[in-house]
């Protein structure tokens, strides 16, 4: 039977308009499990009124329609035509992806520190929402007025409208009522603990802030007001999660930038409350700008570098470390319990649901400002800092015992190095991680810039062999390939065989190569041979692709934001920051971009912070993914088998006009 082709023409391309893409794939903009976030993100922008000190009580109200109600006390929106968009600006914050007040950061600006770059916030809450209810209260040229807006499905349902305040209406604030759509939600419940757990984080992060949460169902109030801050909380959520008695006395403290700081905005920074327990749970929240970051990500990274960084010197100046021991940020970390808010000008996220903060400035940031801080603190008390010094001694010499086990195992039979490896010291295999570099220039970059406690860097000469179709007898013919087995400790094996892994010697192997296609190419060489002949890696999880950046962008500093370099991954990053840096108010031409031909063109430095740095890098794990293990070796056959030209040039063009081409 013969099967109709799909007609691909200029109709077919469609464009998704105003909140269309939310509603598409609402799983990119927001969490799916429930409208817990949808809310979150009406709750921040709340809490960003606090933040700047214009408002001192939050109600979330959870109402008998499964309706939400968050008002708070602060400005209220500006209801007033945008002088662009000639439309109430309230209506564009709540119907515009990438509109908001976030995006000025300029002196003057509405908020300095915000929750944000992605600037889509409640436009995604109005988006996924049945029905939107805004109520503004706001003191303008006209006198007091009372404001309101009603939304369905994201689309205007009724017009703004504005009366004179009466005498029960002369206040300031904003009232969002939020119906979720349930189509959107795996579950249409709010989780009630977390909802209490968040608002009660708001309520620590802003001391002297009053948090309600109303059930109107039955009247019940819960209310939060802090003004021990960060110090009251940890202690309190040491003792809820079965945390140990404390070794030593909180270390607490903040710092924030002032207006001469070499390389940071006036007022950037952090707090934060540490303790270190001997025994039992640990806790640690780690927010940005009021944003629970769960996942973590680069202020957190900064804390760990920061107080292994002063403890490590502790350690030092008092002569403690036992002869064979070395420290390691995990031994200092294994028993720490924190909670950290930093203040970040320009936060970046991963991924729209800012789980995790990818800012790169954030480490050296938080670990400059806390590392200064607990060394002072742990010389002004040196009992306690014996006392600390011990627990993380401890934590090493446990660590070592481990890893001697292990290479007992593993001793026998030891082949010769490839003389070109340069290895790195520690024999952790958790840890320890090998980049497959292409070329000697990139080599000599990635050997200055690795940490050489735990990477080791193996240069490849030219491309590698294709070795899909090469016999297991003969793939060590090929310097390379021999080279590549004999460095990582295993022997080439089939999707069958039951290799011996005990002789694995990192526990990541990456690839890095060039941000172009002869880069791409190498890739798909190593990728053949690992998936052909050493497939129980990949299975495993043991095989990554590191990403270098594309381009980088020198962007000339913005109001409190000083000059800074930005890197991007390729040309839709470079576009998405080009975007942001216009949003900032940089005009065009203003900011320089630079291409990277290739990996010896960047600096040992710049490899390091961008490719290598645990902490700012991104690393792309290698999967089966969709494809079973058939449908991959059908797959590869047709892309690497040398018979398949006719199979290859069939599939070209059925997929060209998905390419990205490098031009």
């Amino acid at each position: 039977m013969a099967t109709r082709k799909s007609d691909y023409s200029e109709s077919s391309i469609r464009v998704l308009k105003g909140l269309e893409p939310v509603k598409q794939r609402p799983g990119m903009y927001t969490r799916t499990e429930s409208p817990l976030h949808i809310i979150q993100e009406v709750i921040d922008n709340a809490s960003d009124e606090a933040l700047g000190g214009y408002c001192k009580h939050i109600e979330v109200t959870l109402n008998t329609d499964g309706s939400v109600s968050i008002e708070d006390d602060g400005r209220g929106i500006p209801v007033g035509l945008h002088p662009e968009e000639k439309v109430p600006t309230v209506e564009i914050v709540f119907t515009r992806l990438h509109a908001g007040g976030k995006f000025d950061k300029g002196s003057g600006g509405a908020y300095a520190f915000s929750g944000g770059l992605h600037g889509v916030g409640v436009s995604v809450t109005n988006a996924l929402s049945s029905k939107l209810e805004i109520t503004v209260w706001r003191k303008d040229d006209k006198g007091q007025g009372v404001h309101t807006l009603q939304f369905a499905n994201g689309d205007v349902t009724q017009k703004l409208k504005s009366r004179v305040a009466g005498k029960d209406d002369k206040k300031s604030g904003t009232r969002v009522t939020v119906w979720p759509n349930a189509k959107y939600f795996d579950s249409p419940q709010i989780p009630l603990g977390e909802l209490q757990r968040l608002l009660r984080s708001k309520a620590v992060l802003l001391p002297g802030v009053k948090v309600s949460l109303t059930h109107a169902k039955t009247g019940d109030t819960q209310s939060w007001l802090y003004e021990q801050g960060l110090r009251g909380y940890l202690n309190e959520s040491l003792s809820q999660s079965g945390g140990g008695n404390l070794l030593i006395p909180f270390f607490e403290g903040e710092q924030y930038a002032s207006a001469d700081a070499d390389g940071f905005a006036e007022g950037e920074g952090a707090a934060w409350v540490v303790a270190w327990t001997e025994e039992g749970n640990v806790v640690r929240e780690s927010y940005v700008n009021l944003i629970p970051t769960p996942a973590g990500g680069t202020h957190e990274s900064g804390l760990r570098e920061g107080l292994f960084g002063a403890v490590k010197s502790f350690v030092e100046l008092h002569s403690l470390l036992p002869k064979g021991v070395k420290l390691l940020p995990e031994d200092v970390f294994a028993r720490t319990s924190f909670v950290l808010s930093a203040k970040v000008l320009d936060p970046q996220f991963q991924g729209q649901i800012k789980e995790k903060l990818n800012s790169r400035d954030a480490v050296r940031l938080v670990a400059g400002y806390s590392r200064g801080a607990l060394e002072l603190w742990l010389n002004q008390h040196v009992d306690y800092g014996r006392k600390l010094a011990e627990l993380v001694i401890r934590q090493a010499q446990s660590r070592l015992k481990s890893a001697q086990k292990v290479e007992k195992r593993k001793s026998s039979g030891v082949a010769v190095l490839p003389g070109k490896l340069t290895d790195c010291e520690s024999t952790d295999i958790t840890r320890n991680e090998i980049f497959l570099v292409e070329g000697d220039s990139a080599g000599g970059s990635a050997k200055m810039g690795r940490d050489k406690e735990f990477q080791a860097i193996l240069p490849l000469r030219g491309k590698v062999l294709n070795a899909w179709e090469t016999e297991r007898d003969r793939l060590f013919a090929n310097n390379e390939i021999h080279d590549i087995a004999v460095a990582i400790g295993v022997d080439p094996h089939s999707k069958n065989d039951n290799p011996d892994l005990s002789n694995l010697r990192y526990g990541r192997i990456c690839i890095l190569s060039d941000a172009d296609v002869d880069g791409s190419h190498i890739q798909v060489l190593l990728l053949t041979l690992f998936f052909r002949h050493f497939p129980k890696l990949i299975e495993r999880g043991h095989i990554h692709i590191a990403r270098p950046p594309l381009y980088r962008v020198d962007a000339p500093a913005r109001g409190k934001k000083p000059a800074q370099k930005i890197y991007a991954l390729d040309s839709g990053e470079l576009e998405a920051v080009e975007d942001k840096l216009r949003k900032d108010g940089v005009k065009d031409g203003a900011w320089n971009i630079a291409r990277f031909k290739g990996l010896g063109e960047m600096s040992a430095d710049q490899l390091w912070e961008t490719t290598m740095n645990p902490d700012t890098r991104r690393l792309l794990p290698v999967a089966l993914g969709e494809l079973d293990m058939k449908a991959s070796e059908q797959r590869f056959t047709m892309l690497m088998g040398k018979g398949e030209a006719a199979a290859r040039r069939a599939w070209l063009e059925e997929h060209g006009n998905e390419v990205e081409a490098d031009i």
